[in-house]
């Protein structure tokens, strides 16, 4: 499994030499020079904070050179008073290095974080004003906003909506339909009332829209069928703008087709035995569907199937709150209205088993356990139709064993022939090495079914315990 660690820039308190050497490197992504308090030191706070972390050093000029300033409690009550004052509060940590004083700003898990002046981030040895949708962007990642809540402008009920996908979902999450679809869809959480009218959110479109695409291009979900191992020859590709229960029907669908089923026949009923555990095929396409990012367009939800592999990938890593080390222990949802409503339906057994669940269900095919993928902006499910090693080992110490056993008996039945015959020519007969030979007679002579008379030279072998279908072919 591939982690990327979460960022922490949060340094041990400044040393003096640590200092000397700060200031010879000058001003960078995480460290900026100030002479004194100023209406811009507050955006430097904030910037910090809504960027990996930094270091402010207070009594330094812009070209490095340390004037220093008077460091009392007055000055530090300021800079926490400003830092306080901040839209979320910003923690700061404040360190005096002889006449400098060290403003420590962590990254902050609260983002976005304003001060009067409005956002900022630190890009490079600078700070940028954030626009609305960067600001936006960044509510999301850490988790203070919800996009699959928020409203979608522009969709019309009474012209976008498919009453079919509604009243197919109430049946197969066998809820009522008893009530009007407003009030119906009110109680779905799916739409709110803004200014007296009606208003759906984009969990709403993506499950009840008509063409979801025309309001989120990141609502499809692509599957595409592969000739070999890699992506060098595409066989089919389909796109699926469906709603999000006819996408992961669709997509289940479409594995189904495209990959291999052997047929295991012992007895009179034949048993198809498919590449995948359908449990685990849906439990990977359900998870990309319920956690992808769907503030997200630059990707899509990908099914892609290859002859010994499926790749199952989606924009959106492992959400911010949720540490890499953690993965598979909890459960923490990127959209909870999107989970909410998938949950009442039998594609989802039960929150935060789908890990566990797909490496149970491939364990119990005999295959070998999936490997997730994720970084900070991807996550990514592969299912491999190889056996697992262990079996394969198995297997392989069965074959060498039915190999040494047809080996023994071989020689068995030349010795009945001949009990003068050499190891060499033992080796020629039974088209093995003299290696293998030797190893068959010490395990024959162990088990007491053969023995030597006389010398190696001269001698000949007694077989003592030869099977009887073996004597009666002699």
């Amino acid at each position: 499994m591939k982690m990327i660690a979460t960022k922490n820039h949060k340094k041990d308190p400044m040393t003096t030499r640590e200092l000397k050497f700060i200031l010879s490197e000058g001003e960078g992504p995480f460290v900026e020079f100030k002479e004194k308090t100023g209406k811009t030191l507050v955006r430097e706070i904030v910037a910090f904070a809504n960027a990996a972390g930094g270091r402010i050093l207070l009594g330094v000029s812009d070209d490095s050179t340390p004037v220093g300033v008077c460091i009392d409690n007055r000055l530090k009550s300021q800079i926490q008073d400003m830092a306080r004052n901040c839209d979320p509060s910003v923690i700061v940590e404040l360190k005096a290095v002889g006449d400098i004083l060290v403003i420590e700003v962590p990254e902050s898990i609260n983002k976005p974080h304003a001060c009067s002046d409005g956002f900022f981030i630190r890009i490079g040895a600078n700070y940028q004003k954030l626009d609305r949708d960067e600001i936006f962007a960044m509510g999301i990642k850490s988790g203070r906003l919800r996009f699959d809540e928020q409203i979608c402008a522009g969709f019309n009920l009474s012209v976008d909506l498919d009453e079919s996908k509604l009243l197919a979902y109430l049946d197969i999450a066998e809820l009522g339909k008893d009530l009007p679809i407003l009030e119906t869809l009110i109680n779905l959480d799916v739409v709110r009332m803004e200014n007296k009218r009606p208003a759906i959110t984009n969990a709403g479109l993506l499950m009840f829209a008509k063409d979801p695409r025309k309001f989120l291009k990141s609502a499809p979900v692509v599957c595409a069928l592969y000739q070999g191992h890699d992506k060098a020859q595409v066989l089919d590709r389909k796109i699926y703008n469906d709603g999000l229960l006819g996408n992961i029907k669709q997509a289940l669908n479409y594995v189904k087709r495209h990959m291999d089923i052997r047929f295991d026949i012992t007895s009179l009923k034949r048993k198809e035995i498919p590449q995948y555990p359908e449990e685990a095929l849906r439990e990977a396409i359900v998870n990309a569907v319920m956690h992808r990012d769907y503030s997200d367009a630059s990707g899509d939800i990908m099914i892609e199937v290859f002859k010994n592999q499926l790749a199952v990938s989606n924009p959106g890593g492992l959400v911010s709150w949720l540490s890499p080390k953690d993965f598979g222990k909890y459960s923490r949802s990127r959209n909870n209205l999107i989970a909410s409503m998938l949950m009442r339906t039998p594609y989802v057994e039960k929150m935060g088993t789908g890990i566990l669940r797909i490496n149970r269900e491939l364990s119990d095919a005999g295959l070998s356990d999936a490997e997730f993928c994720f970084d900070e902006y991807n996550f990514s499910v592969t299912l491999s139709s190889d056996k697992k090693k262990e079996i394969k080992q198995k297997g392989s110490q069965k074959g060498s064993q039915k190999g040494s056993q047809k080996s023994s008996q071989k020689i068995l039945k030349i010795m009945a022939d001949d009990p003068q015959v050499t190891i060499a020519q033992l080796s020629k007969l039974c088209g093995i090495g003299t290696r293998a030979v030797q190893k068959n007679i010490d395990s024959l002579r162990a088990n007491g079914r053969l023995r030597r008379v006389g010398a190696d030279k001269g001698g000949y072998w007694e077989i003592i315990d030869l099977p009887n279908r073996e004597k009666e072919n002699g």
